[in-house]
C-alpha cells in the first residue's frame, strides 16, 4: 500500500545549480552575500582602527571569529568593543 510513498521520502533532494535556480532565489543569494561581506569587511576595518585597549580580548580572536558568517561580525559588534564614555559637548 505505502511502498510508493515510501521512496519518495527516502529520496535525497537533489541540490539545484546556479542555472535552475529561479531568478529571485538568484538575486537573494546576491543581496544576502553582499550583505554578509559588508559586515565582514565594517568589522575587519573596525578593528584595524581600533587600539588593542578597546577590544575585549586579542584582535587575532575577534579577526578569525568575524569569518563565521553574521554570527561572527555581530558578535564582534555586540561584545568584543568596549564602550567609550560618552563626549560631553561644550
Amino acid at each position: 500500500m505505502g511502498t510508493r510513498n515510501l521512496g519518495k521520502k527516502n529520496r535525497a533532494r537533489k541540490k539545484k545549480s546556479w542555472k535552475e535556480l529561479p531568478p529571485a532565489a538568484r538575486i537573494g543569494t546576491i543581496v544576502i552575500g553582499a550583505a554578509q561581506l559588508a559586515f565582514l569587511a565594517a568589522a575587519q576595518r573596525d578593528l584595524s582602527r581600533r587600539p588593542a585597549e578597546q577590544i575585549r580580548g586579542s584582535k587575532m580572536f575577534w579577526r578569525l571569529a568575524t569569518l563565521v558568517n553574521f554570527v561572527g561580525p555581530g558578535c564582534y559588534f555586540a561584545f568584543g568593543r568596549k564602550r567609550l564614555p560618552a563626549v560631553t559637548r561644550k
